[in-house]
């Protein structure tokens, strides 16, 4: 379904309630299936979550994730252990073109089964269950930390634990911390020093409750807004900690260069314009938080200044390759952007262009990020929907805010 965002002003100030994490959920939906005591508060109500729960639930031999790609990477070291169970695991066309080859070869060599049904590399795969007799393995560090945090998940159920070796430069280090820090809240021994990481046995039985924070990639598209709003507009978001373990937290440190302040007071996380002089080009290095590119540069769009981003490898094998994407969909707003493999230059030099398409490409962050354009110009979104992947109630919290929506 497409939609018209009418240039619009949103209320001075707002409240909202932001759904859980959706990579904490899911990381703490695998925990509960290895340990059936654990309990989970704030749940994320993503599709991505939704799909990763029915497909743990499921009898069935064949288990369709669609586009979850969280849910693949840790579905397939999840059945890889499953004793006696064997599950083709698929999804999407596009799922089909994602690579999961490195995370499959690591498996098989801890002692798992996993075959390629179609196309070397991808999936769909067929996997039989079974007892996985090596503790020690080797993987590219520079790769998805999905891969890295799949393996961190079942290593615990593991007799000899797990120690993984990560060669060369590690990236989206939070998100593997972010694991880690899951499984000590768990009870579970872990270490990370140096490109090691070690997590010990542990077979005991679990009774606690996890209460899953709000999701700050979510959060993201609330500071583009804020940035892109007049001085003193206010948005109020819940449920925040102000010692976080999602690396996209690192929002209050950029966007306070694009005269966003954050403030928490318990669980509430304010964002408030201030007013401050705007940096001559933003230049970051996004290794560690690649999923908040899009936000930040459409936010440099809307705010006419260029932006320099590095450490964007992993956006080429999203839901898209967003690099691209966002080449594409600048370009029609009247402003260029230089890509790499692992690097955009975005230099704004004309007026935004009005009530131009915006294609999604299957990516909900291309739709939540080009929205907050609707308080600088008229524009469409084309397949809207797609924001359910991560943030379904997305639509109606903007119309909450003021933004026009047809």
């Amino acid at each position: 379904m497409q939609i018209f965002l009418k240039k619009s002003k949103i209320n001075a100030f707002s409240v909202l309630k932001i759904t859980g994490s959706k990579s904490e959920s899911n990381r703490v939906l695998l925990l509960q299936a290895l340990y059936s005591g654990l309990k989970i508060n704030n749940l994320s109500n993503s599709d991505d979550s939704q799909l990763m729960q029915k497909a743990i639930a499921s009898q069935s031999s064949v288990v369709d994730i669609h586009h979850a790609g969280t849910a693949m990477r840790f579905l397939t070291a999840y059945f890889a252990t499953r004793v006696g169970k064997t599950t083709t695991l698929t999804g999407s066309k596009r799922m089909q073109e994602r690579p999961i080859k490195i995370l499959v070869d690591a498996l098989n060599s801890l002692g798992a089964s996993i075959t390629y049904i179609k196309n070397e590399g991808y999936p769909p795969i067929l996997i039989e269950g079974k007892k996985l007799s090596n503790d020690r393995v080797s993987l590219k560090a520079n790769v998805s930390s999905q891969y890295i945090s799949a393996l961190l998940l079942i290593a615990p159920t593991l007799d000899g634990g797990l120690s993984l070796h990560l060669e060369g430069k590690i990236t989206s280090i939070p998100y593997i911390k972010m694991t880690l820090a899951l499984l000590e809240n768990l009870g579970v021994q872990t270490s990370f020093k140096g490109n090691t990481i070690k997590v010990q046995s542990f077979k005991n039985e679990v009774f606690k409750t996890f209460t899953i924070e709000s999701d700050w990639s979510s959060a993201s598209y609330f500071y583009s807004l804020v940035a892109l709003s007049p001085v003193q507009t206010q948005i109020d978001l819940t449920f925040y900690k102000s010692h976080s373990l999602q690396g996209d937290a690192v929002l209050s440190v950029i966007y306070k260069q694009l005269g966003v302040e954050s403030k928490f007071e318990g669980t509430t996380l304010s964002l408030k314009k201030i007013g401050t002089a705007l940096p001559r080009c933003l230049n970051l290095d996004l290794s560690d938080a690649p999923d908040i590119a899009q936000t930040i540069a459409v936010s440099c769009l809307g705010l006419q200044i260029p932006c320099d981003l590095t450490g964007l490898h992993t956006l080429k094998i999203k839901e898209t390759d967003r690099l691209v994407a966002l080449q594409n969909e600048i370009k029609k707003l009247g402003s260029t952007v230089e890509i790499t493999d692992n690097s955009l230059y975005l230099n704004p030099h004309t007026a935004l262009n009005s009530k131009v398409n915006i294609a999604t490409y299957n990516d909900h962050r291309m739709a939540m990020a080009f929205a907050p354009l609707a308080l600088k110009t008229d524009l469409y979104i084309e397949d809207s929907e797609v924001v359910s992947k991560s943030y379904p109630d997305f639509w109606k919290n903007l119309e909450m805010l003021g933004v026009e929506i047809h």
